[in-house]
């Protein structure tokens, strides 16, 4: 059962109406969202890019640029080494392509998923000494590199890092030690020392930043940035970070570069999955782009990703889109089977109580850990980690809620793990198979969580009845795109709607249609695209099957709902209509 609650942030609506011409509607979006100076709502509705920040306000960026300066002049041979999820294969495109217009001598690698790991290791500094490598530019990984870069520098090599993960810490003495590794210069936003304003970023806006303040010191026109733009929004979105401040105006601009795009494999990728470039949102980076690209360091190698990137030819471009496509799809195929194993250990195993979910799946493909750890997530509202049997041992990824800060929670349990790294709301972990239930319970032990912190709570923006839903409105909603992490669509809110007929639409069943009508009676369609059946079994269960039944025949009926909702138009055979989509709702109790 879910816990519905309505904001009720004060603030001088009237005055933000006027100096901004929007509705009241949208002026309390706008405070709920928590920007209530002139200055932030004037970027948050219009997030253009001048309102980027300097990138040289970064530590250590201006030694980076120093650096890479002198390496291009000499014509040094420079590898970027980046990781083989959107975020690594992005990050890897940005330096690459930017590195490369500056006319650097330079290559990459990303590591293989399952043959070397997260990150930067020992095999790869030999390997880049073998090829006679100068310096190393690492992406969305090496800050807790710290034995790797030290090998490096004893070999000989110049060593950049560019990362955006959590700084590793100790506790020593009650006081917090950070380890960074003693590279020429490190670029990561969460350093201590590091003054730069905005500190979440992905790794790839890490990776942009740096080629913002490159092509700032070669003279290039700002413009040049468009093409990493695009690609450092997939990333941004797909990594989940918040799409407020920098990251708001980079998936903002980046999305409307998108629906232009000039990248042969991006338009490719788009086309095969049959998107509209015009309709392109952040719903089709994160469920439909990022998850091809996220297939190949999945199931084939991370490289594929990032030649679809690089592609030259619309040939090429459509050849690889396919194949990641394909890779996807089985993806999703084994995705579904391992979730169903997941729920049926934790139903059988007695795992329900616990806090944290720890599920081991033996047979998983290692890969899929952190996806079905997320769907498992979402389904019980806890914290939960899915571990597999590798080559090298246990492996697994996690994935939490608000209430609980992942990596820090493993730092409690550093003694059970080989290695571990990652966000408060992500992280990865390997482990020996005897430590795997002591593990469980230490996370378990550790873990302050109530049950409170389990009932989701939605939070309403604005009850609304239906009655003030308008075309204007629902255009004017635009404003507030993308959505996202930290930018979340609107929620609405309407009690005591009367069914008055309901239908059962879509090739699977899967979506109903309902007309209501409000208190002041205005009727309206409403579409629900959850699980419909258990929906349906829900007003059974309440009003009994007969009332169910007048509502599918279009009969005066007993169904009365308060629903959560988000307005939209639906345009069907040149017609336009209002409707609402309910996110979600409560049975109302039946009057006698």
């Amino acid at each position: 059962m879910e816990k519905w609650f309505i904001k009720n942030k004060k603030a001088d609506f009237q005055a933000i109406m006027e100096q901004f011409k929007v509705s009241e509607v949208l002026a309390r979006l706008i405070i709920n969202r928590n920007h209530e100076t002139i200055e932030d709502i004037e970027t948050y509705l219009h997030p253009d890019l001048k309102h980027l920040h300097n990138p040289l306000l970064m530590k250590d960026m201006k030694k980076a640029c120093d650096i890479l300066e002198q390496k291009i002049k000499s014509q040094a041979k420079i590898r970027i080494v980046g990781d083989y999820d959107v975020d690594g294969v992005s990050s890897t495109f940005v330096l690459y392509t930017g590195l490369r217009r500056c006319g650097a001598n330079v290559d990459y690698e990303i590591p293989h998923r399952i043959r070397d790991g997260y990150g930067i290791n020992m095999n790869i500094i030999e390997a880049a000494y073998e090829d006679r490598i100068d310096t190393i530019l690492t992406c969305d990984n090496g800050i807790s590199a710290v034995e790797q870069v030290e090998k490096a520098k004893e070999m000989g090599m110049t060593v950049i890092i560019t990362d955006h993960h959590d700084i590793p810490f100790t506790m020593e003495e009650d006081q917090i030690v950070y380890h960074i590794p003693q590279a020429d210069a490190v670029i990561n936003p969460k350093q201590p020392e590091c003054e730069y304003p905005w500190k979440s970023l992905c790794g790839a806006a890490v990776a942009f930043k740096l080629i913002q303040a490159m092509y700032q010191r070669f003279g290039f026109d700002r413009k040049e940035l468009g093409e990493l733009l695009e690609v450092t929004a997939i990333a941004t979105v797909c990594d989940v970070m918040d799409l407020v401040d920098e990251n708001r105006i980079i998936v903002k601009n980046g999305l409307e570069r998108l629906k232009t795009t000039k990248n042969l494999g991006l338009r490719a990728l788009i086309d095969c999955n049959n998107i509209q470039f015009a309709d392109l949102s952040a719903y089709h980076l994160g469920f439909i782009i990022g998850p091809c690209l996220n297939a190949s360091g999945r199931l084939d190698t991370a490289k594929k990703g990032l030649k679809l990137l690089l592609a030259d030819t619309p040939e090429e471009g459509k050849r690889i889109a396919e194949e990641l496509k394909a890779l996807n799809d089985t993806r999703k195929d084994m995705t579904a089977k391992g979730l169903e194993q997941a729920i049926q250990l934790v139903e059988d195993s007695g795992m329900n109580d616990d806090k944290v979910l720890v599920v081991y799946l033996k047979d998983c493909h290692e890969s899929l850990a952190g996806i079905i750890a997320g769907r498992i997530r979402e389904r019980y509202n806890k914290p939960a980690l899915v571990l597999t049997n590798t080559e090298n041992g246990v492996k697994g990824s996690g994935r939490s809620i608000e209430q609980y800060n992942m990596y820090e929670e493993l730092t409690k349990c550093k003694e059970l793990l080989l290695k571990f790294g990652g966000h408060p709301m992500a992280a990865g972990l390997s482990l020996e198979n005897s430590q795997v239930e002591p593990f469980r319970g230490a996370l378990n032990k550790y873990s302050t969580l109530t049950e409170d912190d389990f009932i989701p709570k939605v939070s309403i923006d604005v009850l609304l009845p239906l009655g003030y839903i308008n075309e204007n409105l629902v255009e004017e909603l635009e404003l507030l795109e993308p959505f996202g992490k930290g930018n979340t669509k609107p929620i609405f809110a309407e009690k005591n709607l009367k069914v008055r007929r309901a239908s059962i639409l879509g090739k699977n069943a899967n979506v109903l249609k309902l007309q209501v009508v409000n208190t002041y009676g205005r009727v309206m369609d409403a579409m629900y695209f959850g699980d419909v059946e258990a929906f349906i079994s829900n007003l059974s269960e309440h009003y009994g099957k007969m009332e169910v039944d007048k509502m599918f025949q279009n009969r005066d009926n007993a169904v009365t709902l308060s629903v959560i909702y988000y307005p939209c138009i639906n345009e069907y055979g040149g017609f336009r209509s209002l409707q609402i989509v309910i996110q979600s709702y409560q049975i109302q109790k039946r009057q006698v």
